[in-house]
């Protein structure tokens, strides 16, 4: 199966570079590749992972609500918005099981405590500044913590543990928030400029295979 995966790559790859040159200058082909992309990435993972890894499966299940949350934003009404937040925030959950697990184990309880308080500090700033509000608000509000915990989860491993595969893994967080909060922006009317679509996906991506590789190389390391 191995043999294989450099050709899934390849294809990855065509598809990210087909929807970044669609957010420039054809939004219809930026529609068609943006489906394919969680897919190959997700083929990829479970082609590059032993059979055998449990945890392989933590990674592929988040990849593959990554792709229903895709789908979902691609259509424009509130309740559709809704819907792909809750398929990425599912997404994340699976995410903080697989490699979260592994970095919380043995926190003290100051540890939790201060940092749930700058959690909650920095999800705060970021409502304010973007503007939610209204219904939206509770939901974005429980998605923005996920995120955060995505982050802290990668940097109590990057502290903890140090190596290659948990920078990965943090930078992918990051960037994950970066993207998500250019959406958010969006939506509630903080800016709209002409390439936010291609800041936006070419983040995204990124994100998603930065977690993917992190998350392989973890696997394979224990």
């Amino acid at each position: 199966m191995k043999k294989i995966l450099p050709l899934i790559l390849v294809f990855f790859t065509l598809a990210a570079l087909a929807n970044l040159a669609g957010q420039v200058w054809s939004l219809e082909l930026a529609r068609m590749s943006k489906p394919a992309l969680l897919p190959l990435l997700a083929l990829a993972t479970l082609t590059a992972l032993p059979a055998e890894s449990k945890e392989r499966n933590w990674l592929i299940t988040a990849q593959l609500f990554g792709w229903l949350g895709d789908v979902l934003l691609m259509k424009d009404a509130l309740p559709w918005f809704g819907s792909g937040i809750a398929a990425f925030l599912t997404g994340h959950i699976f995410y903080m099981r697989f490699f979260g697990g592994r970095s919380w184990k043995g926190l003290s309880l100051k540890t939790w405590i201060l940092s749930g308080i700058a959690m909650a500090a920095i999800v705060a700033v970021l409502i304010v500044v973007i503007g939610v509000k209204g219904a939206l608000l509770a939901p974005m509000a429980i998605y923005a913590c996920a995120l955060m915990l995505l982050i802290f989860s990668a940097l109590c491993g990057v502290i903890r543990f140090g190596g290659k595969q948990w920078w990965l893994l943090l930078c992918g967080a990051v960037l994950f928030t970066f993207s998500d909060s250019l959406i958010a922006m969006h939506t509630f009317g903080v800016e709209n400029w002409e390439l936010h679509g291609f800041a936006v996906m070419s983040t995204y991506i990124a994100a998603q295979a930065l977690l993917a590789a992190g998350g392989s190389a973890l696997i394979r390391k224990s």
